[in-house]
This record gives C-alpha cells, sequence and structure tokens, in this order.
C-alpha cells in the first residue's frame, strides 16, 4: 500500500510531495519532491490508496453565505450575538474549532490569513483530482484526505513548532531525530537529508503518515451532527492513536 501526502503552498515552487510503502513490518519512504505542481499531485495520488493534504479543502458555510450576502448588499447584522464571536464564525470552520478543541491548536483562518491564497489553488486541485478519478469527499471518507501536521506531531508526542524556515534548520533536525526514535521501523532512506533541509519535505512526511492514519482509522471523524457541515468545508483528520499503531 502506498500512502502519499502534500504540503501544499499556493505556488508549486513551495509545495512538497512524499510517498510512503507501506507493509506489515514497517514503512519506506520511496519519495520525497521539493517542488512540486498540480500535475504531480494528480499524477502521486492516482497511485496512492489515501493521499493527505496539509490545506483546508473549503471555506467556512457562514463565510460563504456571508460573501454572497455582502455582494447582493444585503449583509445581515446578527442581534444579541457579540460582534467578536460573529466574526469568529466566519473565519474559521466547524472542524478548525474541533482541532482547537482536541489539540489545543489552533489552526490558520482560510477566510482572514493568508492561506486563503493556497485554498484557492487547492480548490482548483479538487477539479483536476476529480477529472483524473479521484473525486474528494472533503470529509476525509474518500481518497483525500485533510491534514495539520502540527497536530499530527503534538498528538503523537514530537517537537510540533519552531521548526519551519532555514532560520531553523537546528530544530528540524531535532524533529527528524525524534521521528527516528518514536518509529524506527519508518525508513527515510535517501530522502532524510531533504527533511533535514526542508520542512515542506517534512511537512509532506507527516501528511503521508497521516494519510495512514485515516486508512487505518485511526483519526477523528465527523459524527451525525458535524456531517453536513464536513462536506462543504472539510474535515482535519486527527490521530487519535499512537504512531506506533500505523504499521500492520
Amino acid at each position: 500500500m502506498l500512502t502519499a501526502g502534500v504540503d501544499l503552498a499556493a505556488d508549486p515552487a513551495g509545495t512538497a510531495v512524499a510517498s510512503i510503502a507501506w507493509s506489515a513490518r514497517g514503512a519506506t519512504v520511496r519519495l520525497v519532491t521539493v517542488p512540486a505542481d498540480d500535475e504531480a499531485i494528480v499524477e502521486l495520488a492516482g497511485r496512492s490508496a489515501k493521499i493527505g493534504i496539509d490545506c483546508p479543502l473549503g471555506w467556512p458555510d457562514a463565510f460563504v453565505t456571508f460573501v454572497g450576502a455582502h455582494r447582493d448588499g444585503r449583509v445581515p447584522i446578527p442581534d444579541g450575538v457579540d460582534a467578536k464571536q460573529w466574526r469568529r464564525r466566519l473565519a474559521w470552520r466547524h472542524t478548525d474549532e474541533v482541532a482547537r478543541r482536541l489539540t489545543g491548536l489552533v489552526p490558520l483562518s482560510v477566510s482572514a490569513d493568508r492561506i486563503g491564497h493556497t485554498a484557492m489553488r487547492c480548490a482548483a486541485l479538487q477539479t483536476r483530482l476529480a477529472q483524473a478519478g479521484r473525486g474528494v469527499d472533503r470529509t476525509g471518507a474518500g481518497a483525500v484526505v485533510e491534514v495539520y501536521p502540527a497536530a499530527s506531531l503534538k498528538v503523537w508526542g514530537l517537537p510540533w513548532r519552531g521548526y519551519k524556515t532555514t532560520k531553523h534548520q537546528a530544530a528540524l533536525g531535532i524533529v527528524v531525530d525524534q521521528l527516528k526514535q518514536a518509529a524506527p521501523w519508518l525508513d527515510l532512506g535517501g530522502h532524510e537529508e531533504l527533511c533535514r533541509h526542508s520542512d515542506h519535505a517534512l511537512d509532506a512526511v507527516v501528511a503521508a503518515l497521516t494519510a495512514r492514519a485515516a486508512v487505518r482509522d485511526q483519526v477523528c471523524r465527523p459524527d451525525e451532527r458535524e456531517l453536513p457541515a464536513a462536506r462543504t468545508e472539510g474535515w482535519i483528520a486527527i490521530p487519535t492513536a499512537a504512531l506506533a499503531a500505523l504499521p500492520g
């Protein structure tokens, strides 16, 4: 079985992809590439049982309604709702609030942060995937699952912050060292050096590991009440089991 991961950026230059082959006893990283364009991602998805994408798959339903109402000149002003709380509903999806509750981490707002640029690319990518026969179920039930590498690392007891950008090479190396200690069954092979020098590469590997957790049903799932929002807004797959539970 192959699982794949994508650390998506608005531009291919900052995008990384990874692929992991799984067996009963362990896993081997087969591919880590930076940069990566849409064609590379679609091709990789076609060869993988599951692909984890580090990017929101949708926008908050309330935000979509808000923008449409604003276009038509009829934005509703809610009565009896604190202005800050009202804006919060526009900025964060339900799954973002679930991630905050489960991990203490606050995902970037797809409505109000620069990650919105990446989400625009992701929206087009979802169409490309569907055209290639890999239709996206934003709940994570299909071939694609939304992931949040920082949350995965934190749940697995690994360093989850302070390793981004070239200014933090030493910290990035520590994350790789601890990943190898926590997952001796994972063979990074010739891709280890790239993971030590590119946080995009490492996040793509973590996304592929999280995709494996989703395959094994070791991630949180939306319940019946949460499904409608998950289908439109997207759903972050946060691991619910230890890293050691992934092989097998």
